[in-house]
């Protein structure tokens, strides 16, 4: 995957553009393309630079959807988490969850609505829930609190890497004749008699303007939905209700074990979880209604206090601001709903409207339903093109790297590319070097990733393809020159370039420390 050769491939038609490369747009790639359609995908900053890469990496049904009477959303989602943990192996994986029961009715009263929970997954289920002991709660989980500990309720959930799966699914669609271009935006329409023919992009960076017709385009662009509306229709609709949700990422010691934790019911009534990844512990999430749509997010003051308040309250652990090692907020793109105003009670189903443009308005939705609703856009899409209905073929489709082979586990993630990154480590044993001291990513993924997966900034690397800024910003702050250096080399830059390149990555991982969060 290489971002000259998506630019050469660049054509005057197609019959379907999908705008925004975050899950819903990748994933509406994937499917048009491997039906045969010709496609073109357009992704204005990176592969999952915004939401796509900031979830809770749960591949869930949603218990607590489940609690708010949605069970046909709860059904489709475990339905596609198990679709999603076969089809992309590799980046996904099966987790041990535990409920703790501080009251003795309690352990009923969760257990049985996981054990429908469970039911309504069929014969995807991913393992039993059980009833647990207070001795057996605590040894799985060891941090638990014990006061008024009378036990817990098992059950299994699954769990993966958010933004590697973007790079796979960008990946796939390639394989399947897409054409993926990062880091070029749509600037305008091209209309004929009022209805979006095609589109106005920049290249974001050579500067270069293109105009690309299509039969029809599918606006995909998450909590940015409304300003692409607003630019195709000339009006100011508004469809999105954004939600802010914050995690904190620590040390893994202070929540010994390989099980995760589900308290299921806050302060605020949302559910809060503690998660073993990548070797820390990621804790969340909040759920805040917000205005003002950025990029790049902050968290605020009360929503970490929020989360540190309640991890401590349940466990023998003691964490503070300064245990934190990094701070990720990531915006919902939830779909309005008129006269909802809480939107922690807003549902997380799609929509999918035909604009009177023709354009298609894809909103709302979650990572683990990404297929579905990509299947459901393009159903629509060819309806609105006037295009050869062909069905859906993504169901069983493998995503790009699927593996079940874990063997290689600083490499697990790569899935099947994992042999060529040890290729490239037999040629050249330099590349075999940590990139930091402190955590296992060595030169030869960074090479990888710079030469094949269409990452071209110092953030692209610690962000996305690697999961560095978002366990320990502190540590990808310090890694940034090695990545700058190895960039401009790969792309023949300048020192003036890879300075340009540090200075913009450390002034944006300062927003991951807490030394940054307002009240």
């Amino acid at each position: 995957m290489k971002r000259n050769e998506q630019l050469a491939k660049l054509e005057q038609a197609y019959d379907i553009i999908v705008i925004g490369g975050g899950a819903t747009g990748l994933g509406c790639a994937v499917d048009a393309a491997s039906r045969g359609y010709k496609t073109l995908l357009l992704e204005k900053y990176d592969f999952a630079k915004g939401t796509s890469s900031r979830a809770t990496k749960l591949v869930h049904g949603g218990v607590r959807y489940l609690a708010q009477g949605n069970i046909r959303l709860v059904r489709e989602a475990l339905l596609e988490r198990g679709r999603l943990l076969q089809n992309a192996a590799h980046v996904c994986n099966t987790l041990k969850f535990v409920v703790p029961s501080y009251k003795w009715w309690q352990k009923w009263y969760y257990g049985f609505g996981l054990w429908v929970y469970e039911f309504l997954s069929a014969k995807l289920s991913l393992g039993k829930t059980s009833l647990l002991s207070k001795t057996k709660a605590l040894q799985l989980l060891p941090s638990l609190s014990t006061n008024k500990l009378s036990g817990a309720v098992l059950y299994y959930d699954g769990q993966f890497d958010d933004s590697r799966l973007a790079i796979n699914l960008a990946q796939t669609a390639i394989e399947q004749g897409a054409t993926v271009i990062n880091y070029c935006g749509v600037t305008g329409f091209i209309k004929k008699e009022n209805k979006a023919v095609g589109v106005k992009i920049l290249d974001e960076i050579s500067g270069k303007i293109f105009e690309i017709k299509a039969k029809v385009i599918i606006n995909a662009t998450g909590v940015f939905a409304d300003t692409l509306l607003q630019l195709a229709e000339g009006h100011a609709e508004k469809t999105i209700a954004p939600s802010q949700g914050i995690h904190l990422v620590v040390d893994k010691h202070f929540f010994e074990g390989d099980t995760g934790m589900m308290i299921p019911k806050t302060d605020d009534g949302r559910v809060l979880f503690a998660i073993p990844w990548h070797n820390k512990l990621l804790l969340g999430t909040t759920d805040t209604p917000i205005e003002n749509i950025s990029v790049e997010p902050t968290p605020l003051k009360e929503e970490v206090d929020f989360i540190i308040d309640h991890f401590n309250r349940y466990t023998s652990s003691d964490i503070s601001y300064k245990d934190v090692k990094s701070v990720y907020v990531g915006l919902r793109p939830l779909a309005k709903v008129d006269g909802v105003k809480k939107t922690s009670v807003m549902p997380r189903d799609h929509i999918i409207k035909v604009l009177p443009s023709g354009m298609l308005h894809v909103t709302g939705g979650k990572w683990t339903t990404y297929r579905s609703m990509a299947e459901h856009a393009i159903d629509k899409a060819l309806q609105v093109g006037n295009l050869k209905n062909t069905a859906c073929k993504t169901r069983n489709l493998k995503i790009h790297g699927c593996t079940n082979d874990s063997s290689v586990t600083n490499l697990s993630v790569f899935g099947t590319d994992a042999i060529a990154i040890n290729e490239m480590i037999k040629k050249d044993i330099s590349l075999a070097e940590k990139i930091h001291p402190n955590f296992d990513y060595t030169k030869a993924e960074v090479q990888w990733v710079i030469e094949n997966e269409m990452a071209i900034t110092v953030e692209d690397v610690l962000a996305r393809r690697i999961r560095l800024l978002f366990l320990d910003a502190k540590a990808a702050m310090e890694t940034a020159p090695l990545i700058a250096k190895m960039l401009a080399t790969y792309l023949q830059k300048n020192e003036e370039w890879q300075q340009n390149q540090i200075d913009t990555f450390n002034n944006l991982a300062s927003n991951y420390l807490l030394s940054m969060v307002q009240g």
